[in-house]
């Protein structure tokens, strides 16, 4: 397949994660606890990836499994838990607007980790180079605006939401915002690393799908030892055919099975950066759903950091674009010249 195949898949799951975010806000105003929505969606999710993970390999024999590879796995869960709990967590004290802002983090923490463990390319005297880094600052300058910098309400409702478990108003305050924001951010900095991780699993064990099913349960695993000991009321472990369990199968099937799936297998496609860069893309989608649905107040600070990691965002792509010409030429100049040795060399041996 080719580039634009994959970049609508991702553009669709960007699309389909904001959704989450905004039903997962609404639910958790009713009351959903997010960590008994963190275990139900995974292992609702483990449910209908572990059949048609062997329907396929039926057919298609599946590589032997290591213990090396399944200790990447494991480490791939123990990330994907400890960011899924921290990104609910942080969207019920901000916003999904907030959540789908800060997440354009991700591309700058992935691209720094890849250059720090050697898996991109950073030559300071390219122009592409100096596009993605300078990009990278932008992005990080953007995020820190959204998270420290409220400043007054472009667009306000009157409306307060109140949190089920303190029962005080919980978006009324600054220290909530920061709270939710520092959350957020932790979260995308471990998705980052998710991003690399991945890339490092598909290097050696390019089965995506088993990959998939495997890290599910590890975190199914993981995410029901936190729930047992962080969530106390036993209401919140009751399904009721609600917006709760509306959100906990859009969540399962569509995110955690799907969206997995097509991320891996782009990790394995284009690398991991290449993934990263697509999150952005959800901002202006979570703004006019949280404005439109969860009459969400939009603020000066979010405004003018948004734009920041707008910027960004498409200095960086527009550097990384560069780089990709840079390799198809350079590969093309040596297939060609390649291909002209045979017969240099056939006229030499004739002499």
């Amino acid at each position: 397949m080719g580039n634009s195949v994959i970049s609508a898949l991702l553009i669709i799951v960007c699309c389909l994660e904001v959704g989450l975010n905004t039903l997962n806000k609404a639910a958790t105003n009713k009351g959903m606890s997010n960590y008994v929505f963190i275990l139900y969606s995974n292992a609702l999710a483990l449910l209908v990836l572990l059949p048609s993970t062997f329907i396929y390999h039926r057919s298609k024999p599946c590589a032997k499994l290591t213990f090396p590879i399944l200790y990447r796995i494991f480490l791939l869960a123990l990330l994907s838990c400890s960011g899924q709990t921290l990104f609910y967590v942080g969207i019920q004290y901000s916003s999904p607007t907030l959540a789908s802002a800060i997440l354009d983090l991700i591309p700058a923490f992935t691209f720094i980790v890849a250059v720090v463990l050697g898996m991109e390319k950073l030559v300071l005297r390219a122009k592409s180079s100096q596009a993605k880094a300078v990009g990278t600052l932008i992005l990080i300058t953007g995020a820190f605006m959204m998270t420290f910098y409220k400043g007054p309400a472009i667009i306000s409702h009157e409306s307060v939401v109140y949190n089920r478990n303190i029962g005080q108003p919980l978006l009324s305050t600054q220290s909530n915002w920061i709270i939710g924001s520092s959350l957020l951010t932790t979260a995308s900095f471990l998705v980052s690393l998710l991003y690399i991780v991945q890339a490092w699993i598909m290097k050696d064990y390019p089965q995506e799908l088993m990959v998939t099913v495997i890290a599910c349960g590890f975190v199914t695993i993981l995410s029901s030892v936190v729930a047992l000991i962080a969530e106390k009321d036993s209401n919140a472990w009751k399904i009721k055919p609600d917006l709760k369990l509306i959100t906990i199968c859009y969540s399962g099937i569509l995110m955690v099975g799907v969206r997995s799936v097509v991320q891996t297998w782009a990790v394995k496609k284009k690398g991991p950066v290449f993934v990263a860069m697509f999150m952005p893309l959800g901002m202006v989608v979570a703004v006019l759903m949280g404005v439109a649905f969860l009459h969400d107040d939009v603020y000066t600070g979010s405004v003018i950091g948004a734009s920041i990691i707008t910027l960004g965002f498409y200095a960086v792509m527009w550097g990384k674009a560069c780089e990709e010409r840079v390799i198809q030429v350079s590969e093309t100049s040596f297939n060609q010249t390649h291909q002209r040795l045979p017969l240099l060399s056939s006229k030499n041996d004739n002499f």
